[in-house]
């Protein structure tokens, strides 16, 4: 759910943003459920985050992905059957044991 930057974040939704530094240096802007800083794939990629950019960043959590592998990441979380969002069709299992195989993450 890609959101206009002068939109507010609901309570329990976090914004990120989601880019790579050696492309063309935009990031896109995201709106995510807080629970996903609880997912395993998730916090991979918040690990690569801190490595990148440290802990102490002004402005939104940065996330060091391209904008078409977040939304697979994003995808790949939401289709768990585990899964506390809003969908919950559990006809879908996902392999967590590996870490992100993503090219940019």
């Amino acid at each position: 759910m890609q959101e206009d930057k002068k939109m507010k974040v609901k309570k329990g939704w976090l914004a990120v943003q989601v880019g790579l530094e050696d492309e063309d240096g935009e990031f896109q802007r995201f709106v995510i459920p807080i629970s996903y800083l609880y997912h395993p794939l998730f916090q991979s990629l918040l690990e690569k985050a801190h490595e990148i950019y440290g802990y102490h960043t002004t402005g939104p959590l940065r996330l060091p992905c391209s904008a078409d592998d977040f939304l697979h990441l994003r995808w790949r979380i939401e289709k768990e059957p585990n899964h506390h969002h809003h969908n919950h069709n559990g006809s879908h299992h996902s392999n967590l044991s590996g870490a992100l195989s993503f090219h940019s993450c």
